[in-house]
């Protein structure tokens, strides 16, 4: 049974996906607005905030601040991957310091503690860099008071998520709602106990992977995270 404080829509949800249609979404801005008609009770709300996970968080959460007329920014999160398996999270760091582990991965890959501080390393450098090259000197926003919208495209095992949660709680926002256009359903359940709010808009089983739903799922680039956060700093819903 779905527990409160969870919205999950199923593949077939007929909100998201249309009749004949193989996958939810087309790019991740058509993720965005169907994510965005999820989060209809916080548009036109002056103390909302709708934070990215860059890269691929942007042009969705650019959408969900459009339509929502949210102020957006981003925040970033570096994913902590297995050398030679890249794609699978043992974990991921966060601004500020933070960094949270998969212990079952670290555990059941029998990673050593050297070889995870030799990625943690490597990613902090990129890291730094991002918020260089997309912040542009810009202070972090102000979270204390707020409702927090964190967006990224879609959730596996959650650890970046669950990193960019861990780093905002002790900032004080109001309300910390994790949004995604979807997610592994038990990835879903799990932010339970972490967010106050979640809400996956497709939840698909089995899941196989994020990028397995979008027709779309070219890589994000930096340009465009930096177009994306100069057309969203006009103002609120431009």
């Amino acid at each position: 049974m779905q527990r409160p404080g969870i919205t999950m829509g199923r593949h077939d949800d007929p909100d998201i996906v249309g009749e004949g249609m193989v996958k939810p979404f087309h790019d991740r801005a058509e993720a965005g607005r169907a994510l965005a008609a999820k989060l209809a009770k916080y548009a036109n709300r002056t103390d909302v905030v709708v934070l990215a996970l860059p890269r691929g968080g942007v042009p969705v959460a650019y959408e969900v601040a459009r339509a929502l007329g949210a102020s957006m920014d981003v925040f970033l999160v570096r994913k902590l991957g297995v050398p030679g398996r890249e794609e699978l999270a043992m974990g991921a760091i966060a601004s500020g310091g933070v960094r949270i582990l998969n212990r079952e991965v670290v555990s059941r890959l029998r990673i050593a503690e050297w070889v995870i501080d030799a990625v943690a390393s490597r990613e902090s450098q990129e890291l730094r860099r991002r918020e260089r090259d997309y912040r542009d000197d810009r202070p972090v926003p102000d979270v204390r008071g707020r409702v927090v919208i964190l967006v990224d495209d879609g959730l596996a095992t959650g650890s970046t998520m669950r990193s960019a949660v861990a780093a905002l709680r002790p900032e004080g926002p109001s309300r910390l709602v994790v949004a995604v256009p979807v997610a592994a359903p038990s990835a879903c359940e799990e932010f339970q106990d972490e967010a106050d709010e979640v809400v996956c808009a497709v939840t698909p089983e089995p899941f196989l992977a994020v990028g397995y739903w979008y027709e779309d799922f070219s890589q994000t680039t930096d340009e465009e995270v930096r177009d994306l956060l100069a057309r969203a700093s006009v103002g609120p819903g431009r």
